[in-house]
């Protein structure tokens, strides 16, 4: 009878670990919930370009925008739990659609949380001839002339739109929104001179800034961004205007533990490398990794602090 047992436990040890080992023996799907382009999509290529060098296996971009991010994070919730499909998150589907409105998957439920893998601060831009040096001048501004600026958001759930929300409630100031599907329509309109505002992925931004087009002023960062030293956080004008674009890879709940384990440690190794930073940082974001257990309390903090601010500055987005 022992002899069966050990046989037994043998043959169950043999079947946890054989997955893991032959893992990935296909090619595995990398699910994007935003149009090629984007920061989701050029930060997803990066990263499964270099797990394919890792694996000897193609990693697939897919593709699947909509609502918000909030279809390709179903779509993701939904695929099976066999370590062959993962998804790259971000703040709007994971942590802040589900408190705007309802959405066809449940975060904490429905996923793993495997590592972060970047994050990166808005920065506030106007126009180059626009009379604003500085947050102080448009919250003066604002404050002299009630509802006469504008700004623009890139979309319900953002952290383009929740940052501006951020200060108005902070400041208490009134200006009037223009929501846009995407946040390189709304810069496209400041160059244009249609709105007066906004707080921009530095993605888009930056390349007006450095054209001479766009003034910069501050960032949405806690502290100093190393990306961009020069500018201030815009919390020293409007103290807890903080508000992060982040980024982490997720995959559906259920995969074998064994195989989460290898893709964490895949995904700190990759995230180390000094080509993959570099390409990171030309994105406006600074690569870093996480625990499961680290990131998924994150998450559950996002979260909480953007229920605050819904609840307190009483925002609604259409159905």
């Amino acid at each position: 009878m022992k002899r069966v047992l050990v046989l037994l436990c043998c043959f169950a040890t043999a079947a946890v670990a054989q997955p893991t080992q032959q893992w990935p023996a296909k090619p595995v799907r990398l699910i994007v919930s935003y149009p090629p382009g984007g920061s989701s999509d050029l930060m997803a290529r990066v990263f499964g370009a270099k797990l394919a060098d890792r694996w000897g296996q193609q990693v697939l971009v897919e593709n699947k925008p909509g609502a918000a991010g909030s279809i390709g994070t179903e779509y993701a919730a939904k695929q099976p739990p066999d370590g062959y499909s993962f998804m790259i998150g971000n703040s709007g589907p994971v942590a802040i659609n589900p408190l705007l409105s309802s959405v066809p998957y449940n975060t904490e439920r429905d996923f793993i949380p495997v590592s972060l893998i970047s994050q990166g601060p808005n920065v506030l831009v106007v126009r180059a001839d626009a009379a604003f040096q500085s947050l102080e001048d448009i919250i003066d501004y604002a404050r002299a002339n009630p509802g006469k600026l504008n700004y623009g958001t890139s979309g319900p759930g953002s952290i383009s739109h929740l940052s501006s929300e951020m200060l108005k409630n902070i400041t208490h100031i009134q200006a009037v929104e223009v929501a846009y599907k995407g946040g390189v329509l709304a810069v496209q309109d400041l160059l244009g001179g249609q709105i007066n505002y906004i707080f921009s992925d530095t993605l888009p931004a930056m390349a007006h800034v450095r054209a001479g087009k766009l003034r910069p002023l501050c960032l949405t960062g806690a502290d100093k961004f190393e990306l961009l030293p020069e500018l201030p956080p815009c919390q020293q004008a409007a103290p807890g205007l903080v508000a992060l674009n982040w980024w982490g890879v997720l995959m559906p709940a259920g995969t074998p533990r064994p195989i989460v384990s290898k893709f964490h440690a895949d995904t700190v190794k990759t995230l180390a490398d000094p080509d993959v930073r570099k390409k990171f940082a030309d994105l406006g974001v600074v690569a870093m990794s996480s625990t499961s257990e680290e990131f998924g309390r994150f998450i559950k903090a996002e979260m909480d602090k953007y229920a605050k601010l819904i609840k307190e500055a009483n925002i609604k987005v259409n159905p």
